[in-house]
């Protein structure tokens, strides 16, 4: 007589099912198991080696185009996502790159945020952001933090950073800066020459036959200080060094209205301003409404960085253009140089900028 299955007796009790992924583990009938596509499918599909693959996903300039596009073609065909965790092990590396940005208010950042993300993701890296809002303090204690998460390096865009904070960090870790004036050993900076589109402003203002220009400053801004030079040099350079008219002001909305209604208020207001930037102007065409003066037939106006808003039909605003985008990929390519080869020469790149003409400005009524 055989004995009986005790799992036949009572249906309650079952064998031991073996666990996902045990040795011996066959799927249920039906149900199809699919496992992450790996570096080596990536490399068979595009017929290169693991090693091509992998000098791909982490930014080598040694593989030729054609081996990179077939790479990149096959992981996105392939779905396939680097294991963040073995990379990062094995390269000693978090692939992490640390962004502080000083205004996260100002249109202007976020382009050049922009730019980061394109070359970033390109490489594999992602982005740590965060912010001082402007204030110094606060922008120490937000580089102290990305310094904590072990970012591979940091951006960091419009610091208002002593020059002893930066170079410490800059001894810590792979450091870029962007509009920063500080010149340090082993930092690299991305940089507009404010000097020359602040002599662009108001070179555009006197050839329109307007004297009385003024300024409104952009106060610890980026970039203010040179701007306000450029503005002064270039007045007494066209002989109006009698006119020149600087209001307090800031890199804001705010800044822009009160430095423009201190302005409209004098006993011989101007008749046109160049604001420190684009968001500096949108406050002077406020305090320029509540005057009771229509741009430009009553007051002419120009801005600095042509953000999206400077594009805008309802403002179509004259500005100063950076290449935003463009700035904020060479301060990543710049920080990846500086990854590689920590011990490279400093490296301090000037973009020019140029003035883009829309309905702001007209030349001054007779």
């Amino acid at each position: 007589m055989s004995r009986a299955d005790p799992a036949a007796e009572d249906p309650s009790r079952s064998r031991r099912v073996a666990r996902p992924g045990a040795r011996g583990h066959v799927p249920p009938a039906g149900v199809e198991t699919v496992r992450p596509p790996t570096i080596i499918d990536v490399a068979r599909r595009a017929g290169v080696s693991k090693s091509v693959v992998s000098r791909v996903l982490t930014g080598a300039t040694t593989v030729s185009p054609e081996s990179r596009a077939a790479v990149l073609a096959a992981a996105a065909e392939l779905d396939y996502r680097p294991n963040a965790v073995a990379r990062s092990l094995a390269r000693r590396r978090s692939y992490h790159v640390g962004v502080m940005v000083s205004d996260l208010h100002n249109i202007f950042f976020a382009e050049i945020l922009d730019g980061i993300s394109n070359v970033a993701a390109a490489v594999g890296y992602r982005m740590l952001i965060a912010t001082g809002n402007g204030d110094p303090a606060a922008e120490a204690e937000a580089l102290g933090s990305l310094l904590e998460l072990r970012a591979d390096g940091v951006i960091l865009l419009g610091p208002r950073l002593d020059a002893s904070t930066l170079g410490r960090a800059g001894r810590e870790v792979p450091l870029a800066l962007v509009g920063s004036v500080h010149r340090l050993p082993g930092v690299d900076s991305v940089a507009d020459d404010d000097l020359l589109g602040a002599r662009l402003a108001v070179e555009h203002l006197a050839g329109l036959g307007h004297r009385r220009i003024a300024h409104v400053d952009g106060g610890q801004g980026a970039g203010a200080a040179e701007r306000r030079a450029g503005y002064a040099s270039t007045m007494r350079r066209l002989g109006l060094e009698s006119e020149v008219l600087v209001a307090p002001g800031d890199f804001t909305e705010e800044g822009g209205y009160e430095g423009a209604g201190r302005l409209l208020r004098a006993d011989r207001p101007p008749t046109a301003i160049f604001a420190s930037n684009d968001m500096a102007a949108m406050g002077v065409l406020e305090a320029a409404d509540e005057a009771g003066l229509q741009v430009p037939r009553d007051l002419s106006l120009i801005g600095y960085d042509n953000n999206a808003l400077a594009a805008l039909r309802h403002i179509a605003l004259t500005t100063v253009h950076q290449p935003r985008r463009e700035i904020g990929e060479m301060a990543m390519r710049a920080l990846l140089r500086r990854v590689e080869r920590p011990r490279a020469r400093a490296r301090r790149t000037v973009l020019q900028p140029h003035l883009v003409v829309r309905s702001t400005t007209a030349p001054q009524a007779d």
